[in-house]
């Protein structure tokens, strides 16, 4: 038996005792048994409602006498849900004091970063204002020692309004690790603090999701920063050649030089205006296959290329500029250095039992080096960068056979599915290079 229900039994046996003793004993005549049931039945009533046992639970808000499981189950559905995953901004404030206000046992809610309130809903939301400075000390004291404050009255509260109906707070830090970036107040309109526990562990869940929002934009910084720098990759050998061709065409075919034009401005339009992270297939297919026929206008017979495109994949997503750096590999490393030329083979199927997209860009050119394609394997994943390598070009940075902005690929797809992809480089048989690359279906 827990201590509170013996103590309640024990406080059950002493009221009967009394009754028998004032009814049975010291009465005369003793009291008849209906009068003394009755009596008994009524302080033992009176003690059972009166008494804060473990059976009744202690007296307190209504909030707090709900079962710990009902109290934690709406928390925990909020913490799913929560606004702030998108980051600390206006809307998303509002919308979580809106959520937390009914859970939290709070009159008052409000979030505030280190230079103004971002949202405040209940009583006094009329001088504490959306946009303007918090009104009370007790905020900018909570960031700059980065601990909690609880407020007993409206006096340690100090807020600059006179007829503030708030009288106590629990407020505490909102941090991104180490760095405050923000607080949370709940406030009642009488002297009695909301639960500092609750709050605190509802600030470090909303802790939490600033993080993981903060992450979340770095993430997307990196991937913007990699697809600059694969646009800033496109070569410029390629361009000079491109152009010197057309500049040949001119004199012996203007209309195939004028064709030339018009898709190398197509390629360029395409590698610089695409915006976000993933396109159609198709437009990716259309931009290799540009690529390509400006490829062949000055390889000529000596490049041959094959396309076998399963139907299902043209409407899926894949990453911009990923396909294209791949085929300009096999272009550059396998087939132009091959007297007699090449053909390179662009392969890519839907799988809907495994939902991925498999991509394929074989040649049967010279091939990479053996150590060459074991330090790409090596480093699909992120490894270092080559040390001394250059391009027959003369291009610093970039790998003899190892390829235009493969580990930028790499880090891209890193930051896009984490390790959900797979990417592959293979020496294919009887000479040349094959690269796979399996991504989530989109």
């Amino acid at each position: 038996m827990r201590g509170g229900s013996g103590l309640l039994a024990g406080v059950l046996l002493l009221v009967w005792g009394l009754v028998y003793l004032v009814t049975q004993v010291l009465v005369s005549p003793a009291l008849g048994v209906l009068p003394t049931v009755a009596a008994g039945t009524a302080l033992s009533v009176a003690a059972v409602l009166g008494y804060p046992s473990a059976l009744r639970g202690p007296r307190g808000p209504r909030w707090a006498q709900r079962p710990v499981e009902e109290r934690e189950r709406p928390i925990a559905a909020a913490g799913r849900s929560m606004p702030l995953r998108s980051g600390l901004t206006t809307d998303a404030a509002r919308r979580t004091v809106e959520l937390l206000r009914p859970m939290l046992g709070g009159d008052a809610v409000a979030i505030a970063d280190r230079d103004q309130v971002l949202a405040f809903v209940g009583p006094g939301s009329d001088h504490h204002r959306v946009g303007g400075a918090p009104q009370t000390r007790t905020t900018a004291r909570v960031i700059e020692r980065r601990r909690t404050v609880v407020v007993p009255d409206r006096a340690g509260l100090a807020c600059n309004h006179p007829d503030c109906p708030l009288q106590s707070a629990v407020v505490t830090p909102l941090a991104i690790g180490s760095r405050v970036v923000g607080a949370l107040g709940v406030y009642r309109v009488h002297p009695d603090p909301p639960p500092r526990g609750l709050v605190e562990d509802m600030a470090s869940m909303l802790s939490l999701h600033l993080e993981l929002a903060e992450m979340d934009r770095e993430r997307r910084l990196a991937a913007h920063a990699r697809l600059d720098a694969l646009r800033a990759q496109i070569n410029p050998h390629f361009l000079f050649n491109i152009l010197n061709t057309i500049a040949s065409k001119a004199r012996t075919d203007p209309e195939e030089a004028r064709q030339l034009l018009l898709r190398l401005s197509d390629f360029f339009r395409y590698a610089v205006r695409q915006d976000g992270h993933f396109a159609e297939f198709a437009q990716e297919y259309f931009f290799v296959r540009t690529y390509l026929s400006l490829e062949q206008a000055r390889f000529g017979d000596r490049l041959r290329v094959r396309y076998d495109i399963d139907p299902q994949v043209l409407t899926t997503r894949v990453p911009v500029l990923t396909i294209q750096p791949l085929v300009e590999n096999a272009v550059k490393h396998g087939i132009a250095d091959k007297v007699e030329g090449g053909t390179i083979r662009l392969r890519a199927r839907v799988d809907p039992l495994t939902r991925t997209t498999s991509i394929r860009v074989s040649d049967d050119g010279v091939g990479m080096r053996p150590e060459v394609l074991a330090r790409l394997s090596d480093g699909e994943r992120g490894g270092p960068p080559p040390e001394s390598d250059a391009t027959a070009d003369g291009e610093p940075g970039r790998a003899r056979g190892g390829g235009v902005g493969l580990r930028n690929i790499s880090e891209r797809l890193d930051s896009l599915f984490g390790e959900r992809y797979e990417l592959s480089i293979t020496p294919a048989p009887g000479g040349g290079t094959v690269v796979d690359l399996r991504i989530p279906l989109r």
